[in-house]
């Protein structure tokens, strides 16, 4: 599959969710000898940022997210699939019109350009009725679900960015807003993009 999708045959992506706090963990800092350093703690009640992302690698590496104040849901993940990953315009709401169409004649069936697997993991949004039993018709326009053996994520690629964009490129440990809160998701998101399309530019030369 890995290669399918070096060789720009495949495109290969992994999904997750991640969480980020008004005040992210600190894991290390710096003080005058003899002072005790203080990190400033915001209060986390109704303010917490959920994020949905999928990384692409292949020869075409990139970073899709969105974020959200509320919880993501099979419903908001099928649409995220749909509209972002697959390209379905209309998103989940044209879902089965595109893959099972209304005849021969009238309504044929839409595909992706490039075939698609998207890794998951077995939380529950993923495995619900609303998202899972899609999958039929996700796999008819070109979207593969494989789902990761339980208690196993450090199978997903993703994991390594969630863990870059929390603890390097967080542009500070405590925000005050729930608006504060999204820009830095989109900074810290933004630059692991940059970071993962530029491992593809580096990979040409070296190749």
């Amino acid at each position: 599959m890995r290669q399918a999708a070096d060789a720009g045959q495949h495109d290969l992506t992994f999904l997750d969710e991640s969480g980020f706090a008004p005040t992210m963990p600190t894991g290390y800092t710096w003080s005058r000898i003899g002072q005790r350093s203080v990190v400033p703690r915001q209060d986390t009640r109704n303010r917490r940022v959920n994020v949905l992302g999928a990384q692409v690698v292949g020869s075409a590496p990139d970073l899709v997210w969105q974020h959200t104040c509320g919880k993501i849901d099979a419903d908001v993940l099928l649409e995220f699939v749909c509209a972002r990953l697959a390209g379905l315009g209309g998103g989940a709401a044209v879902l089965d019109l595109a893959a099972d169409g209304l005849g021969a004649g009238v309504m044929p069936v839409w595909e992706r350009h490039k075939p698609c697997t998207v890794v998951l993991d077995n939380a529950s949004a993923h495995v619900a009725t609303a998202f899972k039993g899609r999958r039929r018709q996700l796999a008819k326009i070109g979207v593969e679900l494989f789902y990761l053996p339980p208690y196993s994520p450090e199978l997903n690629d993703i994991e390594l960015v969630w863990r870059q964009a929390k603890y390097q490129n967080y542009p500070q440990r405590a925000q005050t807003s729930i608006e504060a809160i999204g820009a830095a998701v989109d900074h810290a998101m933004t630059r692991q993009r940059g970071r993962i399309r530029q491992s593809a530019t580096n990979r040409i030369p070296a190749a």
